[in-house]
């Protein structure tokens, strides 16, 4: 799964496959992308989202520079610690989010620094690439890959869902999903957002 920190649709989407993890044969890889790299430059955004954006450089650089540093399966836990600042908590997003988000998970708090530079963009543009060439550039996180039966990578965007499906469900709705998605051909299925964004 490829995700931005940041993102609420992402964040529950990351626990309902933890959730799936419990009842199915599913192992989850996290990976980073980000949503200000994927609209930077774009002057068509609503207001509301390019202040939404404004802050949301930082959550992906972390994450991508302790990946870098430490390798991929770090970020399960800082993920979960960054998330739960930012989508439980509601903590502002800064240095002392990312500094505790850190320590949290016993990593190098002097990773916060990498929210501040551009030092790990390109790592971070090309795990971008990797999780959206097969989806689609107008799509964005979750991103989530899963290998098929015939050996072809079954890519997708979603599902976008609240609340969080548990336990059964959220295995009911990974076998329904990967039905769907692994139909040739198949490409949206979509309804109008009615619920408030719960985890």
């Amino acid at each position: 799964m490829w995700f931005d920190p940041k993102c609420p649709w992402a964040w529950i989407a990351s626990r309902w496959l933890l959730e799936v993890e419990r009842v199915r044969d599913v192992r989850v890889r996290f990976h980073v992308m980000s949503l200000a790299m994927l609209n930077d430059g774009r002057d068509d955004l609503e207001e509301w989202y390019r202040e939404w954006l404004r802050d949301a450089w930082g959550p992906v650089r972390v994450a991508i520079a302790a990946e870098q540093k430490y390798g991929n399966e770090v970020l399960r836990d800082l993920y979960t610690a960054l998330g739960t600042r930012i989508h439980l908590e509601k903590a502002p997003v800064g240095r002392d989010l990312y500094a505790a988000a850190l320590a949290e998970v016993g990593l190098s708090t002097a990773l916060a620094d990498a929210a501040d530079g551009t030092d790990y963009d390109e790592a971070l543009r090309v795990s971008q690439r990797a999780g959206l060439d097969p989806v689609g550039e107008d799509l964005g996180t979750p991103a989530i890959h899963v290998p098929g039966p015939d050996g072809r990578t079954i890519a997708f965007f979603g599902p976008v869902v609240t609340p969080t499906p548990r336990g059964e469900a959220a295995g009911r709705l990974w076998d329904g999903v990967l039905l769907t998605a692994g139909t040739e051909g198949f490409s949206e299925l979509k309804r109008a957002r009615t619920r408030p964004v719960v985890g």
